[in-house]
């Protein structure tokens, strides 16, 4: 049920100059807690995101005897003791899909049943690809319906000896395994089965992180990793700035005309939405096809950008897009067409953008349903910055990974109505 606050951005008709450093990466950060939980030993986390995902993650790792200060805004200190506890009670992840995936792997170090849980959007997010590979490698979890909630037995040891997963559907299945993998009794490896992985940058980014904090990891071939059983060691990390965050302060500048200092160059990021930067500088002459496979929590904003693009825009390889926080290809599709009729055309999984520089300047009476995404309310405040009249609902689900992103907008001048 999405809140009745709804928050309308007033086009500024100015360019937007400034600057915003935007927040720490989501999926560095979880990753970074996580892996900080599995050594021993004090880990420093600087430039860490704190928001309701990395919440949801360092309370459930406290639940299992892992201590974690937070000094200030950007920093987790996380101590822990090379072993996670048996917690009390369920774990509760919200709409966290990196902590839910990760987890549901890593408890099975756990000596005991638990159960990890998250709300009614979590609770419609396939995760049984994941459960399947655990199930055939002695690790017991159920879950009734493919979905969380999901109960794991853990036995407090990890005797596999090659995990396989189909890595189509979603790459966390793939990172969740390889960072388990580093605690196993024996080194294991973890082979995809499908053609492709849903986006192969995030499980470099699992890898780095990994390495940072002390594990082995050989690369077989194109498909397949071996883990060495080394655990963790503790280990200070500094987590780069949010790409999927930086992608939104990109298009407000390239629609806007303005120049918006990130603090950090594109090419500086190691995360795969980054690239979508290349997409976005070439607006208004955006390629007819962009492939969102590789870079997918950044098609939100393309999708956006291209309704003011020159020409059409057609979106492909968008199948992981449907089984995100939301039907994120739905979303975009119903979003742009209350903003005109015809705006976006689905085909099979792929997104038609009809494009039309002559939007920009006009007005409508919009009322964007963001299904509680932060991903599409934060992509439909760009629509905003061209067409007035457009009513975002439950502005504060931003919160999820960017909980400044509207004072973002304001100290660029661009005024909101709440």
């Amino acid at each position: 049920m999405s809140s009745q606050k709804t928050v309308t951005v007033t086009p500024p008709n100015f360019p937007l100059h400034g600057k915003v450093a935007p927040p720490g990466s989501k999926s560095i950060t979880n990753r970074a807690l996580l892996l900080a939980a599995l050594a021993k030993g004090t880990s420093r986390l600087s430039g860490a995101l704190k928001s309701d995902d990395t919440r949801h993650m360092s309370v459930a790792l406290r639940q299992m005897g892992v201590t974690i200060d937070e000094p200030d805004d950007v920093t987790f200190v996380v101590t822990g003791h090379g072993k996670l506890q048996l917690p009390a009670q369920p774990l509760f992840l919200g709409n966290a899909g990196t902590a839910m995936r990760f987890l549901t792997a890593a408890v099975a170090t756990v000596e005991g049943t638990v159960v990890l849980d998250g709300d009614e959007y979590m609770q419609k997010r396939p995760i049984g690809p994941l459960l399947t590979t655990l199930n055939h490698n002695g690790i017991k979890v159920e879950s009734p319906t493919g979905c969380p909630p999901v109960t794991v037995h853990g036995t407090g040891r990890v005797q596999a000896k090659r995990f396989e997963i189909d890595g189509g559907l979603s790459s966390q299945y793939v990172s969740a395994l390889l960072m388990l993998a580093a605690c196993g009794e024996a080194p294991i490896e973890v082979a995809l089965t499908g053609k492709d992985i849903g986006a192969r940058g995030y499980v470099d980014l699992t890898l780095d992180c990994m390495r940072a904090f002390g594990a082995q990891v050989d690369v077989v071939n194109d498909s397949t990793w071996r883990v060495a059983p080394t655990g963790y060691i503790a280990h200070d990390y500094l987590i780069e700035p949010d790409a999927s965050a930086a992608t939104y302060l990109w298009a407000a500048e390239v629609l806007t005309g303005g120049s918006i200092d990130l603090g950090v160059a594109a090419q500086d990021f190691t995360q795969p939405d980054a690239k979508a930067q290349a997409v976005i500088a070439q607006f208004p002459q955006m390629p007819a096809t962009v492939v969102g496979s590789q870079m997918q929590d950044a098609i939100p904003t393309l999708a956006v950008l291209a309704a003011f693009n020159n020409t059409p825009v057609r979106f492909t390889e968008l199948a992981n897009l449907r089984v995100k926080e939301c039907d994120r290809v739905q979303a975009l599709h119903d979003g742009l067409n209350e903003i005109r009729p015809g705006l976006a055309t689905i085909i099979g999984d792929d997104l038609l953008v009809a494009s039309d520089p002559a939007l920009a300047g006009t007005a409508c009476t919009a009322l964007i349903d963001t299904h509680a995404d932060h991903r599409i309310a934060m992509c439909f405040a760009l629509a905003g910055l061209k067409v007035s009249g457009i009513r975002i609902q439950d502005p504060d689900c931003v919160g999820k990974t960017y909980p400044e992103y509207w004072n973002a907008l304001g100290s660029l001048g661009v005024q909101l109505t709440y």
